[in-house]
């Protein structure tokens, strides 16, 4: 599946555009630092309609990775949310992958991400098991780690 050659729609920046026309310059400072924040949230198709999986704690922790790299989200948590529900809903979806991601435009380049925009964008599009069907049916072997990453207040 193409990424770029979707029907459909992405929220951007706080309405809802046609996904082909979902666009950023390659000059932008997210791409050239790793500086954004993202979540991948499921929805699936149960007996009640579509129900997402843990959305509040999703957001809550995309806050949190915002929190930490400085970046203030220009959307509350209940907007996007809400845009995290229509983009589903308005893609004709029922089981889903959800990507909200929040970016630092291309206003400017250097280390730091001072004065530079941050965009948002949400995007929901069919996605099969990440792992495939062997994955799916069979599970798969995982290893953990004790490192934790530090906390930032």
């Amino acid at each position: 599946m193409r990424m770029d050659d979707c029907d459909g729609v992405i929220w951007f920046d706080g309405e809802f555009i046609p996904w082909k026309d979902a666009k950023v310059h390659v000059l932008t400072h997210t791409l050239h630092y790793g500086m954004g924040v993202f979540e991948g949230i499921r929805a699936y198709k149960s007996s009640d309609g579509t129900a997402v999986f843990r959305l509040n704690e999703h957001i809550d922790r995309l806050f949190s990775s915002a929190h930490i790299l400085n970046m203030k989200i220009p959307f509350d948590k209940n907007t996007i949310s809400s845009a995290c529900l229509n983009a589903v809903k308005n893609n004709s979806l029922e089981t889903a992958y959800i990507r909200p991601m929040c970016f630092y435009g291309s206003e400017g380049m250097g280390l730091r991400a001072d004065g530079l925009q941050v965009h948002m964008i949400i995007a929901a599009w069919a996605w099969g098991s990440y792992l495939g069907t062997e994955g799916l049916e069979k599970g798969i072997r995982v290893k953990t780690s004790s490192f934790t990453r530090h906390h930032v207040d």
